[in-house]
Protein backbone atom coordinates (compact mmCIF):
# COMPACT_ATOMS: atom_id res chain seq x y z
CA UNK A 1 0.00 0.00 0.00
CA UNK A 2 1.44 3.33 -1.02
CA UNK A 3 1.25 6.55 1.17
CA UNK A 4 -1.31 8.03 -0.85
CA UNK A 5 -3.44 5.31 -0.56
CA UNK A 6 -2.77 4.82 2.75
CA UNK A 7 -3.76 8.64 4.08
CA UNK A 8 -7.02 7.50 1.97
CA UNK A 9 -7.80 4.18 4.32
CA UNK A 10 -7.05 6.30 7.29
CA UNK A 11 -9.32 9.26 6.42
CA UNK A 12 -11.94 7.08 5.15
CA UNK A 13 -11.62 5.24 8.77
CA UNK A 14 -11.43 8.33 10.43
CA UNK A 15 -15.24 9.58 8.79
CA UNK A 16 -16.33 6.45 9.43
CA UNK A 17 -15.76 6.69 13.35
CA UNK A 18 -17.28 10.04 13.75
CA UNK A 19 -20.17 8.87 12.20
CA UNK A 20 -20.33 5.77 14.75
CA UNK A 21 -19.90 8.16 17.30
CA UNK A 22 -22.28 10.87 16.62
CA UNK A 23 -24.98 7.90 16.20
CA UNK A 24 -24.09 6.63 19.54
CA UNK A 25 -24.56 10.07 20.83
CA UNK A 26 -28.02 10.06 19.32
CA UNK A 27 -29.07 6.54 20.80
CA UNK A 28 -27.57 7.49 24.16
CA UNK A 29 -25.07 8.92 26.42
CA UNK A 30 -25.19 13.08 26.50
CA UNK A 31 -27.47 13.52 23.81
CA UNK A 32 -30.31 11.42 25.36
CA UNK A 33 -29.93 13.20 28.01
CA UNK A 34 -30.61 16.39 26.97
CA UNK A 35 -33.42 15.00 24.66
CA UNK A 36 -34.69 13.67 28.02
CA UNK A 37 -34.59 17.31 29.60
CA UNK A 38 -36.12 19.00 26.82
CA UNK A 39 -39.09 17.07 26.89
CA UNK A 40 -39.54 18.15 31.31
CA UNK A 41 -41.65 21.12 32.09
CA UNK A 42 -41.33 22.19 35.42
CA UNK A 43 -44.68 22.87 38.31
CA UNK A 44 -43.67 25.29 41.09
CA UNK A 45 -46.78 25.98 43.15
CA UNK A 46 -46.06 28.18 46.37
CA UNK A 47 -47.65 26.79 49.49
CA UNK A 48 -49.74 23.49 50.92
CA UNK A 49 -52.29 25.25 53.29
CA UNK A 50 -54.46 26.24 50.35
CA UNK A 51 -55.54 22.60 49.33
CA UNK A 52 -56.78 23.55 45.96
CA UNK A 53 -53.13 23.68 44.76
CA UNK A 54 -52.73 20.02 45.27
CA UNK A 55 -55.92 19.00 45.22
CA UNK A 56 -56.63 20.62 42.09
CA UNK A 57 -54.02 22.48 39.66
CA UNK A 58 -50.90 19.71 40.04
CA UNK A 59 -53.02 17.02 38.74
CA UNK A 60 -55.00 19.16 36.18
CA UNK A 61 -51.75 20.65 34.58
CA UNK A 62 -50.04 17.48 34.85
CA UNK A 63 -53.03 15.61 32.91
CA UNK A 64 -52.98 18.25 30.14
CA UNK A 65 -49.71 18.35 29.47
CA UNK A 66 -49.93 14.71 28.95
CA UNK A 67 -52.54 15.02 26.28
CA UNK A 68 -50.69 18.03 24.84
CA UNK A 69 -47.26 16.04 24.59
CA UNK A 70 -47.32 11.93 25.06
CA UNK A 71 -43.24 12.47 25.78
CA UNK A 72 -43.76 15.32 28.44
CA UNK A 73 -43.14 14.80 32.07
CA UNK A 74 -44.13 17.29 34.82
CA UNK A 75 -41.31 17.87 37.35
CA UNK A 76 -43.15 18.89 40.20
CA UNK A 77 -41.98 20.99 43.65
CA UNK A 78 -44.35 22.78 46.23
CA UNK A 79 -42.58 25.49 48.50
CA UNK A 80 -44.59 25.19 51.55
CA UNK A 81 -44.73 29.15 51.65
CA UNK A 82 -40.84 29.22 51.57
CA UNK A 83 -39.46 31.76 48.96
CA UNK A 84 -35.68 30.58 49.82
CA UNK A 85 -37.13 26.86 48.72
CA UNK A 86 -38.96 27.82 45.49
CA UNK A 87 -35.51 29.40 44.82
CA UNK A 88 -33.74 26.59 45.26
CA UNK A 89 -36.42 24.35 43.91
CA UNK A 90 -36.43 26.87 40.33
CA UNK A 91 -32.55 26.92 40.20
CA UNK A 92 -32.66 23.13 40.57
CA UNK A 93 -34.73 22.53 37.82
CA UNK A 94 -32.67 24.91 35.33
CA UNK A 95 -29.66 22.85 36.36
CA UNK A 96 -31.01 19.58 35.55
CA UNK A 97 -31.69 20.91 32.09
CA UNK A 98 -35.36 21.79 32.26
CA UNK A 99 -36.41 24.44 29.70
CA UNK A 100 -39.74 25.46 30.58
CA UNK A 101 -41.30 25.98 34.54
CA UNK A 102 -44.52 27.04 35.30
CA UNK A 103 -43.97 28.71 38.28
CA UNK A 104 -45.98 30.46 40.85
CA UNK A 105 -44.17 32.64 43.12
CA UNK A 106 -44.45 33.01 46.83
CA UNK A 107 -42.72 36.19 46.58
CA UNK A 108 -43.40 37.22 42.87
CA UNK A 109 -41.40 40.19 42.87
CA UNK A 110 -37.91 38.48 43.82
CA UNK A 111 -39.38 35.90 41.26
CA UNK A 112 -38.86 38.56 38.32
CA UNK A 113 -34.93 38.83 39.30
CA UNK A 114 -35.18 34.39 38.70
CA UNK A 115 -36.81 35.08 35.55
CA UNK A 116 -34.35 37.15 33.88
CA UNK A 117 -31.35 35.08 34.86
CA UNK A 118 -33.03 32.00 33.23
CA UNK A 119 -33.52 33.68 30.24
CA UNK A 120 -30.60 34.28 29.75
CA UNK A 121 -30.01 30.36 29.84
CA UNK A 122 -32.38 29.78 27.57
CA UNK A 123 -35.17 29.04 30.48
CA UNK A 124 -38.87 30.09 29.28
CA UNK A 125 -41.39 30.85 32.16
CA UNK A 126 -44.95 30.80 32.04
CA UNK A 127 -46.59 32.70 35.31
CA UNK A 128 -49.01 30.91 37.07
CA UNK A 129 -51.92 32.42 38.67
CA UNK A 130 -49.54 35.15 39.82
CA UNK A 131 -48.04 37.89 37.69
CA UNK A 132 -44.11 37.85 37.41
CA UNK A 133 -42.64 40.44 35.22
CA UNK A 134 -40.42 39.42 32.38
CA UNK A 135 -42.18 36.25 32.29
CA UNK A 136 -42.69 34.40 28.74
CA UNK A 137 -46.71 34.02 29.37
CA UNK A 138 -49.01 34.89 32.02
CA UNK A 139 -52.17 32.37 33.03
CA UNK A 140 -54.89 33.67 35.81
CA UNK A 141 -57.99 34.68 36.39
CA UNK A 142 -59.10 38.70 36.34
CA UNK A 143 -58.16 39.05 39.82
CA UNK A 144 -59.03 42.39 40.33
CA UNK A 145 -62.96 41.29 39.16
CA UNK A 146 -62.32 37.97 42.24
CA UNK A 147 -62.06 41.41 44.61
CA UNK A 148 -65.04 43.08 43.11
CA UNK A 149 -67.12 39.90 42.97
CA UNK A 150 -66.36 39.10 46.84
CA UNK A 151 -66.99 43.26 47.35
CA UNK A 152 -70.35 42.65 45.94
CA UNK A 153 -71.34 39.51 47.24
CA UNK A 154 -70.68 40.46 50.32
CA UNK A 155 -73.39 43.71 49.99
CA UNK A 156 -76.16 41.30 48.18
CA UNK A 157 -75.61 39.01 51.57
CA UNK A 158 -75.97 42.01 53.75
CA UNK A 159 -79.18 43.73 51.77
CA UNK A 160 -80.28 47.01 53.60
CA UNK A 161 -78.09 45.90 56.75
CA UNK A 162 -75.19 47.52 54.52
CA UNK A 163 -75.52 51.26 55.02
CA UNK A 164 -75.01 50.14 58.92
CA UNK A 165 -72.83 47.32 58.28
CA UNK A 166 -69.32 47.41 60.18
CA UNK A 167 -66.83 44.74 57.94
CA UNK A 168 -64.04 43.17 58.39
CA UNK A 169 -61.21 42.53 56.12
CA UNK A 170 -59.23 39.64 56.47
CA UNK A 171 -56.60 39.88 52.91
CA UNK A 172 -54.08 37.64 51.88
CA UNK A 173 -50.11 37.77 52.16
CA UNK A 174 -48.98 41.41 51.09
CA UNK A 175 -46.00 38.93 49.19
CA UNK A 176 -48.70 38.34 47.10
CA UNK A 177 -49.51 40.26 43.59
CA UNK A 178 -53.09 38.82 43.51
CA UNK A 179 -53.77 39.94 47.26
CA UNK A 180 -53.46 43.55 45.72
CA UNK A 181 -55.59 42.96 43.11
CA UNK A 182 -58.59 41.31 45.23
CA UNK A 183 -58.40 44.10 47.85
CA UNK A 184 -58.52 46.82 45.62
CA UNK A 185 -61.30 45.23 43.72
CA UNK A 186 -62.70 44.67 47.06
CA UNK A 187 -62.66 47.97 48.18
CA UNK A 188 -64.06 49.17 44.40
CA UNK A 189 -67.17 47.32 45.55
CA UNK A 190 -67.32 48.24 49.36
CA UNK A 191 -66.04 51.76 49.53
CA UNK A 192 -69.03 54.22 50.19
CA UNK A 193 -71.37 51.20 50.66
CA UNK A 194 -70.26 49.63 54.06
CA UNK A 195 -67.71 50.85 56.42
CA UNK A 196 -64.45 49.02 56.88
CA UNK A 197 -64.10 48.96 60.22
CA UNK A 198 -60.97 46.66 61.05
CA UNK A 199 -58.31 45.51 57.71
CA UNK A 200 -55.36 43.26 58.47
CA UNK A 201 -53.46 40.30 56.12
CA UNK A 202 -54.00 37.12 57.18
CA UNK A 203 -50.96 36.11 55.37
CA UNK A 204 -53.24 33.38 53.55
CA UNK A 205 -52.92 31.41 56.51
CA UNK A 206 -56.24 30.28 58.53
CA UNK A 207 -54.64 30.11 61.83
CA UNK A 208 -53.09 33.75 61.45
CA UNK A 209 -56.28 34.88 59.91
CA UNK A 210 -58.22 33.71 63.34
CA UNK A 211 -56.12 35.55 65.52
CA UNK A 212 -56.71 38.87 63.16
CA UNK A 213 -60.35 37.66 63.60
CA UNK A 214 -60.13 37.73 67.25
CA UNK A 215 -57.81 41.19 67.39
CA UNK A 216 -60.91 42.67 65.57
CA UNK A 217 -63.71 41.18 68.06
CA UNK A 218 -62.01 42.74 70.92
CA UNK A 219 -61.13 46.01 69.12
CA UNK A 220 -65.24 46.60 67.73
CA UNK A 221 -66.95 44.21 70.25
CA UNK A 222 -68.50 40.97 69.25
CA UNK A 223 -71.99 42.92 68.45
CA UNK A 224 -70.18 45.28 66.29
CA UNK A 225 -69.40 43.59 63.17
CA UNK A 226 -71.79 42.85 60.11
CA UNK A 227 -69.51 41.03 57.71
CA UNK A 228 -66.15 39.45 57.06
CA UNK A 229 -64.56 39.66 53.86
CA UNK A 230 -62.14 36.97 53.39
CA UNK A 231 -59.69 36.91 50.76
CA UNK A 232 -59.77 33.01 50.47
CA UNK A 233 -61.52 29.87 52.16
CA UNK A 234 -58.66 28.52 53.91
CA UNK A 235 -58.44 32.13 56.27
CA UNK A 236 -62.02 31.86 56.36
CA UNK A 237 -62.22 28.58 58.26
CA UNK A 238 -59.75 30.30 60.59
CA UNK A 239 -62.13 33.55 61.02
CA UNK A 240 -65.29 31.64 61.32
CA UNK A 241 -63.90 29.19 64.05
CA UNK A 242 -63.25 32.84 65.80
CA UNK A 243 -66.42 34.15 65.46
CA UNK A 244 -68.05 31.14 66.97
CA UNK A 245 -65.69 31.18 69.93
CA UNK A 246 -67.03 34.71 70.46
CA UNK A 247 -70.30 33.31 70.00
CA UNK A 248 -71.25 35.49 66.58
CA UNK A 249 -73.35 33.48 64.13
CA UNK A 250 -75.09 34.50 61.42
CA UNK A 251 -73.18 37.17 59.60
CA UNK A 252 -71.98 37.24 56.08
CA UNK A 253 -68.49 35.76 55.55
CA UNK A 254 -67.33 35.17 52.15
CA UNK A 255 -64.41 33.84 50.62
CA UNK A 256 -62.33 32.33 47.08
CA UNK A 257 -60.98 29.23 45.43
CA UNK A 258 -64.00 26.52 46.08
CA UNK A 259 -62.31 24.48 48.06
CA UNK A 260 -64.05 21.34 49.79
CA UNK A 261 -64.29 22.84 53.15
CA UNK A 262 -65.30 26.16 51.77
CA UNK A 263 -68.20 24.17 49.56
CA UNK A 264 -69.26 22.96 52.77
CA UNK A 265 -69.10 25.35 54.93
CA UNK A 266 -71.87 26.89 52.96
CA UNK A 267 -74.07 24.34 52.51
CA UNK A 268 -73.94 24.24 56.09
CA UNK A 269 -75.22 27.66 56.33
CA UNK A 270 -71.40 29.33 57.98
CA UNK A 271 -69.77 30.76 54.55
CA UNK A 272 -72.15 32.71 52.65
CA UNK A 273 -70.06 31.96 49.23
CA UNK A 274 -66.56 31.74 47.68
CA UNK A 275 -65.30 32.29 44.23
CA UNK A 276 -64.34 29.74 41.82
CA UNK A 277 -61.69 30.36 39.45
CA UNK A 278 -61.61 26.75 37.62
CA UNK A 279 -58.66 24.69 37.34
CA UNK A 280 -60.15 23.00 33.94
CA UNK A 281 -59.74 26.73 32.49
CA UNK A 282 -56.61 27.94 34.17
CA UNK A 283 -54.01 24.50 34.60
CA UNK A 284 -55.05 23.08 31.00
CA UNK A 285 -54.41 26.81 29.56
CA UNK A 286 -50.73 26.94 31.89
CA UNK A 287 -49.27 23.79 30.07
CA UNK A 288 -50.59 24.36 26.45
CA UNK A 289 -48.59 27.55 26.81
CA UNK A 290 -45.60 25.39 28.64
CA UNK A 291 -46.03 22.67 25.58
CA UNK A 292 -46.02 25.25 22.91
CA UNK A 293 -42.82 27.47 24.95
CA UNK A 294 -41.12 23.75 24.64
CA UNK A 295 -41.97 22.82 20.93
CA UNK A 296 -41.58 26.58 19.63
CA UNK A 297 -45.03 27.06 18.56
CA UNK A 298 -47.32 29.43 18.51
CA UNK A 299 -48.50 30.51 22.10
CA UNK A 300 -51.82 31.18 21.61
CA UNK A 301 -52.84 34.01 23.98
CA UNK A 302 -55.99 35.66 24.10
CA UNK A 303 -54.64 39.15 25.45
CA UNK A 304 -51.54 41.01 26.59
CA UNK A 305 -51.00 41.91 30.81
CA UNK A 306 -48.39 44.49 31.11
CA UNK A 307 -46.17 43.25 27.92
CA UNK A 308 -46.58 39.73 28.72
CA UNK A 309 -48.83 37.33 26.23
CA UNK A 310 -51.85 36.56 28.77
CA UNK A 311 -54.77 34.50 29.09
CA UNK A 312 -56.98 35.86 31.88
CA UNK A 313 -60.60 33.57 32.63
CA UNK A 314 -63.59 35.30 34.68
CA UNK A 315 -64.04 34.02 37.92
CA UNK A 316 -67.57 32.96 39.27
CA UNK A 317 -68.80 33.55 42.58
CA UNK A 318 -71.21 29.99 44.07
CA UNK A 319 -73.24 30.43 46.98
CA UNK A 320 -76.11 27.72 47.98
CA UNK A 321 -78.02 28.01 44.89
CA UNK A 322 -75.63 27.17 42.45
CA UNK A 323 -73.12 24.45 44.07
CA UNK A 324 -74.73 21.69 41.52
CA UNK A 325 -74.31 24.11 38.33
CA UNK A 326 -70.52 24.87 38.64
CA UNK A 327 -68.06 23.07 40.80
CA UNK A 328 -70.25 19.38 40.52
CA UNK A 329 -71.36 20.06 36.93
CA UNK A 330 -67.99 20.59 36.06
CA UNK A 331 -66.72 17.56 37.87
CA UNK A 332 -64.64 19.28 40.09
CA UNK A 333 -66.20 17.50 43.14
CA UNK A 334 -68.37 14.76 43.27
CA UNK A 335 -72.13 15.22 45.49
CA UNK A 336 -70.12 12.17 47.65
CA UNK A 337 -66.97 14.72 48.04
CA UNK A 338 -69.31 17.45 49.60
CA UNK A 339 -71.99 15.38 51.01
CA UNK A 340 -70.90 13.94 54.20
CA UNK A 341 -73.48 12.41 56.73
CA UNK A 342 -74.08 15.90 58.86
CA UNK A 343 -74.93 17.54 55.78
CA UNK A 344 -76.90 15.16 53.77
CA UNK A 345 -79.70 16.89 54.36
CA UNK A 346 -78.77 20.08 53.59
CA UNK A 347 -77.54 19.01 50.48
CA UNK A 348 -80.55 17.51 49.06
CA UNK A 349 -82.05 20.99 49.92
CA UNK A 350 -79.71 22.54 47.98
CA UNK A 351 -80.23 19.61 44.83
CA UNK A 352 -76.52 18.58 45.47
CA UNK A 353 -76.38 15.19 43.73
Amino acid sequence: MNAVTRRAVIATAAVSMALSLAACGKAGGGDSEDKGSSTKIGLLLPENKTSRYEALDKPQFEKAVKAACSDCEVVYNNAVSDVVKQKQQFDQLIADGVKVIALDPVDAEKAAGWVKDAKAKGVKVVAYDRAVAGADAYVSHDNNKVGELQGQALLTALGAKAATANVVMINGDEKDPNAGLFKKGAHTALDGKVKVAYEASGEWDPKVAGEKMAAAISSLGKDKIGAVYSANDGMAGGIITSLENAGIKGIPVGGQDAEVAGIQRIIAGTQTFTIYKSPLQLAPEAAKFAVNLLQGKELGAQGNTDGVPSTLFAPVVVDKTNIQSTVVQDGIYKAADLCTADLAAKCTELGIK
